[in-house]
């Protein structure tokens, strides 16, 4: 369904802006109505909900107003008032972008984003599995849970599950359920997230992770579609479409004997690959104003982000992707105190972030900092400044880290030579660096 955009006559002042944001704002995956309105309408508009003849109780509304510096306030849920000076044309159009987007919808503002979310709407109208792939952070579950919001079976339930994120025996009870009974603990049933995603869209996400021994009973469900519990002698229909997400090179996993070839191939129906944040420069100034939005607007935090701070998150290359700008913002809000603009002096890129490459088995050297300027010595973090503080619980894990480090960096990042060099084996690595990566130690790259 095309998007209802109105604009009052008082908006033709802001025509510039206007005729930069409407083309991007009128795809049709955009159904839910937009109302652009001028400050001057204000008094117009209040009387025109009061009288039941105003914009729909569902219709997003944008109020832009010319001023002396830039400023986003949330009037409430669905009522947005943009403030920009005549002069930031640019940091404006990002802010009515993030402004206008609606939930469970993608911030986007860069061509490839706006044709992956076209694309994502025609995939909404079938009922094929899509295999999502891409490095971490670039928000892979985003478009999953947007497919499922376009799709027939939106008003079912949305069901996602991290394949890497427990151990097998328990991912298994988890996805297929069991029965009363069936394993040591299992006091009560349990019907799985098959059967709880019925008529709904199940997220496999990390499907890389999984291991072969669930594989193959993952093939068999999606193939007869039905599950059977453990504990129990009868299968159970089931009706859930599949959607799959992945930072790894599953052919190549397949290659290498850790993926099966016939459940790669039930699952990749249809691709989808999202670039890396450095790989689509549009989309990251409107992002930017979505993270201040959810983050900062809605407690009286800073509400603008000037034209420096932006051209500065541009240059960046983000090799922890969105999730890594969703950082820096956070870390900005709390940075800037008092001020109601974010400024470059408040960016605080991680220096120390170790990229991962596109080779899942390659970690490359650390990112430099985008801002050159030395930071003030309040805004160094404490456990900086004295590495021996801390329990003795912190130490062994700062020596740990330092030595999975080491590691990698002797055998070039390779990761399974590094897991043999440790005595551990290679899952017990990628647990080690999933929780470095959640610290801030390595990046959330390509894959672990």
């Amino acid at each position: 369904m095309k998007p209802v955009i109105r604009t009052s006559p008082q908006t033709n002042v802001f025509s510039d802006l206007l005729d930069a944001a409407l083309p991007l704002l009128g795809s049709s995956w955009q159904s839910s109505a937009l109302h652009i309105v001028s400050a001057s309408d204000r008094d117009a508009l209040s009387s025109g909900i009061r009288k039941g003849d105003g914009p729909r109780p569902t219709a997003k509304t944008i109020e832009l107003e010319q001023s002396e510096t830039g400023a986003l306030d949330i009037i409430n849920p669905r009522h947005i008032r943009l403030r920009f000076p005549r002069r930031e044309q640019a940091s404006a159009l990002a802010a009515l972008l993030a402004s206008a987007a609606q939930s469970d919808t993608p911030i986007a503002g860069d061509n490839q984003t706006l044709a992956l979310c076209t694309l994502t709407e025609r995939l909404g109208a079938s009922d094929i599995p899509v295999l999502i792939g891409g490095p971490s952070g670039t928000g892979k579950e985003v478009f999953a849970r947007f497919l499922h919001r376009t799709s027939a079976r939106s008003e079912g339930p949305f069901v996602a599950v991290n394949c890497a994120a427990m151990p097998e025996a328990m991912l298994e009870a988890l996805l297929f359920g069991h029965k009363k009974g069936a394993f040591t603990g299992a006091s009560d049933a349990g019907e799985g997230l098959f059967r709880a995603a019925d008529k709904g869209t199940l997220l496999l996400d990390e499907i890389g992770e999984m291991p072969l021994a669930l594989q193959a009973k993952l093939l068999r469900t999606l193939q007869e579609g039905e599950v059977l519990p453990l504990g129990a002698t009868k299968p159970i229909a089931i009706d859930v479409r599949i959607i799959a997400c992945t930072n790894r090179e599953l052919g190549e996993e397949v290659a290498q004997g850790r993926f099966r070839e016939d459940l790669f191939y039930r699952l990749n129906v249809f691709p989808m690959l999202l670039p890396a944040l450095r790989e689509r420069p549009g989309d990251i100034a409107p992002l930017a104003f979505g993270m201040l939005l959810r983050h900062a607007c809605k407690t009286h935090g800073p509400s603008w982000l000037s034209e420096a701070t932006l051209a500065g998150l541009s240059a960046h290359p983000w090799p922890g992707n969105v999730r890594e700008l969703e950082n820096v913002i956070r870390r900005a809000i709390l940075l800037c105190g008092e001020a109601k603009v974010i400024e470059p002096e408040h960016i605080l890129f991680d220096a120390s972030v170790r990229a991962v490459s596109s080779d899942p088995a390659v970690v490359t050297p650390p990112v430099t900092h985008a801002f050159p300027e030395a930071l003030p010595d309040t805004m160094v973090p404490a456990a900086s400044k004295n590495e021996d503080a801390g329990s003795l619980s912190d130490v062994a894990f700062r020596s740990e880290a330092q030595a999975i480090i080491a590691a990698l960096d002797h055998h070039g990042g390779h990761r399974a030579k590094t897991a043999k060099h440790l005595g551990i084996s290679e899952r017990t690595l990628r647990y080690r660096m999933a929780t470095m990566r959640e610290i801030g130690i390595i990046s959330a790259g390509a894959a672990s």
